[in-house]
């Protein structure tokens, strides 16, 4: 029993720290945006194209991923990913123009897109007898506390080095962590081919969902919840620089943000097994909506203080609704439709930042904030909907 304890937490912690470094990347971009900005005379579209590469890529690779996974074993490709995905990053350093920072980022994303759907898949398995979705809320968390140390560090590295070196070194660290996590999963035989048996030898066919309703209308959801963390992280430096803050305090303010989305993960995902599913979705995305649109009118000095207590409703719902996937899904199929649902998502923050980037040149970024907040709302009757299906599906 001691052992298996042991095992599990292994796996757990294995997860968290893919998570960790990913998510640090695909957040932390956001940090390096105003300095491309200049560097490059990029317009707040072309800004929003760039974030699109990465997270459209990373969209795209999803499913293929979960697929793959069944079949050669998550570890394998959790590890590759997370190689490619440092080695852009690298890249990202000896960029000259926008062409190559775009061709550097779709790479990227494509490294990335391994890992929430094989990670998950992991560690919901491994902890499918119990305790389910506080694991996977620690999950969550650590990938909030990469994103919360990442612009703790550029905001120390961007002022002594440049972006470049940060860029350079980052990658450099995301390659030790592939090398470290890919000897300890396969020293306590996780996510090996074995555990992948059933499809590797063609025996699983079609996606196993058993409610294919309450499915799709939490993929909704998370959509939606997505696009709008997307678009709101790209463009909050640029709300803020717009209110009076230098850059140089730019991370310091999404590290604030971050920290409370880092709890927030970890406190909606207890939060959910005590109250249930749809109170936790409706709490946290009245606070979501309502706090952007507070960001639209508020000073300043009056948006530092809430930044982490949005974080918190920000962030907190995704550990919610990645808790509940696995509740409408067969065991044996989980990887594939962890895939499938990380796609829908995800594609929401690919196509937030460059469609709201353009609402942003034309109209302002503050409007654009604004409108976010509305969105944000807009999952309010999803909730009431996703509701009544597992009501009337008893689950």
């Amino acid at each position: 029993m001691t052992t298996q304890s042991s095992r599990k937490r292994k796996i757990l912690l294995s997860g968290c720290l893919f998570h960790l470094f990913h998510d640090s990347i695909a957040d932390g971009l956001a940090v390096l945006l105003p300095f491309w900005k200049i560097a490059f005379q990029l317009s707040l579209t072309q800004v929003g194209l760039l974030m699109f590469c990465f997270e459209g890529a990373t969209a795209l690779f999803q499913t293929p991923a979960g697929f793959l996974g069944e079949r050669y074993g998550e570890r394998r490709l959790l590890t590759l990913g997370t190689f490619i995905t440092a080695l852009s990053v690298m890249g990202l350093a000896f960029s000259g123009n926008i062409y190559l920072l775009c061709v550097l980022l779709l790479i990227g994303g494509l490294g990335a897109g391994v890992q929430h759907p094989l990670a998950s898949s992991m560690i919901s398995k491994a902890y499918a007898q119990g305790n389910r979705r506080i694991a996977l809320g620690t999950y969550n968390f650590s990938g909030d506390m990469g994103k919360f140390l990442f612009p703790v560090v550029a905001t120390l590295v961007l002022s002594i080095v440049g972006w470049r070196s940060l860029c350079f070194g980052y990658g450099t660290f995301g390659c030790i962590i592939a090398m470290g996590l890919y000897v300890l999963l396969r020293s306590n035989h996780s996510g090996g081919m074995q555990v992948q048996s059933d499809s590797a030898h063609g025996k699983l066919s079609g996606w196993g969902i058993q409610n294919n309703k309450a499915f799709f209308t939490l993929s909704a959801i998370g959509f939606i919840d997505t696009a709008v963390r997307s678009a709101l992280i790209t463009f909050l430096p640029f709300l803020l620089i717009n209110k009076g803050m230098q850059m140089a305090s730019i991370g310091l303010a999404l590290s604030l943000l971050f920290i409370g989305g880092a709890f927030g993960k970890f406190i909606c995902g207890v939060l959910a097994e005590k109250i249930g599913i749809i109170p936790s979705i409706i709490i946290t995305e009245a606070i979501t909506g309502l706090g952007i649109i507070y960001l639209y009118g508020s000073s300043l000095a009056g948006i530092f203080p809430f930044l982490p207590l949005l974080g918190i409703a920000l962030n907190g719902t995704s550990s919610v609704l990645y808790g509940t996937v696995a509740d409408f899904v067969l065991p044996s199929h989980t990887p594939r439709v962890f895939g499938l649902f990380y796609t829908a998502i995800i594609v929401g923050g690919a196509l937030a930042p460059p469609v709201f980037g353009a609402l942003s040149d034309v109209s302002g970024v503050e409007l654009t904030v604004a409108v976010l907040g509305l969105t944000a709302l807009a999952t309010l009757p999803l909730a009431f909907l996703l509701s009544k299906e597992l009501q009337s599906k008893q689950i």
